[in-house]
């Protein structure tokens, strides 16, 4: 949303309030000089908003008697979208908002249609948040597959899944859905394949399509859904195998290198200080090298060699820039 377009609805929003807002107050709020409050005043007046001006020592802008905002209206994949943030907002108490994201997520859930409501619930259910990862980028899903995967998950439904590999083949798979994990801005499903009769993690962004089937299977075993997912990924095939000895406490290192990005173990040599051995298992090393930048701390590349000639090449850059 644009700022002017975000920066209008808070104007109808102050003066919907009641009562005359003075300029003074109005450009405080919004934070804008007094000239762009009366700017946007004129351009909602041209779009036929009853604002009235009023004169004199209590003078200022207040919106005409009778005038209503037309009411907000989503499309589903916009209220899911919406739904999803505030559910998360509502569990991460990092966020200072969970008590005002679990009321404000309620209000929308009763606004959706029935149908679409009992899906999110199952949504809501079925999926486990884990936090973000350096250099993995997002990738968008749409709101029918994804509710479509979380009630089957809820439910024990088997899914017939048309799946496109990273390597672009197309594939038809069925499966018993067990774990949703949004991850990193990404949205992971934890089945059994049944063709292969073994776990596999599949990427929601590369599902072509997702149907029910019909009956449904027993309970999975009690499973740890982030741990699984974690160590799937770790798993995966990697192009580079990146191994750094750092100086500083796990818990500083594990702010910038979390357990979903690298294994981390007491440097077994014995130095003196608080050395540890990270490995990481990487489809790329750019962002590594800003990584060590942030870490702050004497870092050490044992391997890969591309790494450290990647690293003296940034350091030279930075070097560069710091001289002009």
């Amino acid at each position: 949303m644009s700022d002017v377009v975000s920066r209008a609805l808070q104007l109808l929003d102050l003066l919907q309030s009641g009562g005359t807002r003075t300029v003074v107050e109005l450009s405080s709020r919004l934070g804008v000089d007094e000239r762009t409050v009366r700017r946007d005043i004129e351009h909602l007046r041209a779009l036929d908003v009853p604002i009235e001006g009023v004169r004199g020592r209590y003078g200022g802008y207040r919106m005409g008697s009778g005038y209503r905002m037309p009411p907000l209206v989503l499309t589903d994949d916009e209220a899911v979208a919406l739904l999803l943030g505030l559910l998360r907002a509502a569990g991460d108490p990092a966020t200072g908002m969970t008590s005002a994201a679990a009321t404000a997520r309620a209000k929308i859930r009763r606004a959706l249609p029935d149908a679409t409501a009992r899906r999110f619930d199952a949504l809501a259910r079925a999926v486990t948040f884990v936090g973000a990862t350096p250099g993995t980028r997002s990738a968008d899903v749409e709101s029918s597959l994804l509710l479509t995967v979380a009630d089957a998950v809820r439910r024990h439904r088997s899914l017939s899944l048309r799946y496109r590999s990273a390597a672009d083949r197309l594939s038809q798979r069925e499966v018993h859905p067990y774990d949703l994990v949004a991850y990193a801005g990404r949205w992971y499903l934890l089945a059994l394949d049944v063709g292969k009769a073994e776990e596999r993690t599949f990427r929601l962004d590369r599902m072509v399509s997702a149907r029910t089937l019909p009956g449904s299977f027993p309970d999975p075993p009690a499973r740890d859904a982030e741990a699984l997912l974690v160590d799937a990924l770790q798993r995966a095939h990697h192009t580079w195998h990146v191994v750094l000895r750092i100086q500083a406490t796990a818990s500083h290192i594990r702010t910038l290198m979390p357990a979903s990005i690298a294994q981390l173990e007491p440097d077994p040599t014995g130095a003196p200080g608080p050395w540890h051995v990270a490995t990481i298992h990487a489809s790329h090393l750019d962002w590594i090298p800003g990584v060590i930048l942030a870490l702050n701390c004497p870092v050490v590349i044992h391997e890969p060699p591309e790494l450290a000639t990647l690293t003296r090449g940034a350091a030279a850059r930075l070097h560069a820039a710091s001289l002009e």
